[in-house]
């Protein structure tokens, strides 16, 4: 039976370790003559724009021998209105793993619900489970073992927001999430978490002593229309560097990108030497290998 990876929480602990360890090893000695995926193809699908989720599933299939399709819903006869569950019967007939990246938990589930192969949440709208994938081996690899340290969330409840508060339950850290009303993150999501999570609204009391700290982008894709509205009403969500003073003196900030600078953070924060973002980015690489290689092999 096909293991699906629809959230952070469809691994157990151990396998996001288990995951985790994989990525930083790939990183430190990558090995191109280990190709495990001669003949296996990746069918990618798209409705939302993409430039980090694609270029790591693409690359990373190609440095493993296998192959990756690019199918943008425009496209495909899943842009117009194909039944989700017969684009995973057939998809999953010619191809060995699907990524999907969409605004839908739910036809994500459904498109697992039919397929015979590995469906992998590449975004939705409740989760970025493969952000946070690549956000841990990050935090591994600049601080060591997360558990038992603190990470503030500074912004948006929004979906990644949601991966981050499964590997909080996962990791054994603490996460503080400070958003403005109206604005918090699934209550069952964070009710689920227990006493790994705490709200609160204040940004400066989220990031007190915090070990690492994290924002995403206030305006998601699909949300255009709010952003006067938001601008608004993140005033004092800012991570800048009165805000990272808050934080350990050696914490860490990371933002999973694109960013605008001068809205969610500020460029010097961002672009300033307690900043990871970069080898965040590049972990969506190896991470993503290691995940594939995890559920294909």
């Amino acid at each position: 039976m096909a293991r699906h990876f629809l959230r952070l929480t469809d691994l157990t602990p151990a396998e996001a370790r288990r995951v985790v360890d994989r990525a930083r090893a790939l990183r430190a000695e990558p090995d191109l003559a280990h190709r495990p995926f001669v003949g296996k193809t990746l069918a990618m699908i798209f409705t939302k724009n993409s430039t980090r989720t694609r270029v790591s599933f693409e690359a990373g299939m190609a440095r493993f021998g296998g192959h990756a399709l690019f199918l943008h819903s425009g496209a495909t006869q899943l842009g117009r209105d194909e039944p989700i569950g017969d684009t995973a019967q057939v998809l999953s007939r010619m191809c060995d793993a699907i990524m999907i990246r969409n605004d839908s938990q739910a036809d994500q589930q459904a498109l697992a619900d039919n397929s015979r192969v590995p469906v992998i949440n590449g975004l939705s709208d409740l989760h970025h489970p493969c952000q946070l994938l690549a956000d841990l081996q990050c935090w591994f690899e600049h601080r060591g073992d997360p558990a038992g340290r603190t990470a503030a969330w500074i912004g948006d409840g929004n979906n990644v927001c949601h991966s981050w508060i499964d590997a909080a339950r996962m990791f054994g850290f603490k996460l503080r999430i400070a958003t403005p009303a109206g604005y918090e993150p699934d209550a069952d999501i964070v009710r689920e978490a227990g006493a790994s999570v705490e709200l609160m609204p204040d940004a400066a009391q989220a990031a007190e002593g915090a070990d690492l700290v994290v924002t995403d982008t206030w305006t998601s894709m699909g949300q255009e229309a709010e952003t006067k509205k938001r601008l608004a009403d993140f005033a004092g969500y800012c991570v800048d560097s009165a805000l990272m003073r808050r934080a350990k003196a050696d914490a860490i900030f990371m933002h999973c990108l694109p960013a605008h600078r001068g809205e969610e953070v500020s460029a010097d924060v961002i672009d300033g030497p307690q900043s990871v973002i970069y080898d965040e980015a590049e972990n969506r690489l190896w991470a993503q290998m290691a995940l594939l290689e995890f559920l294909l092999c």
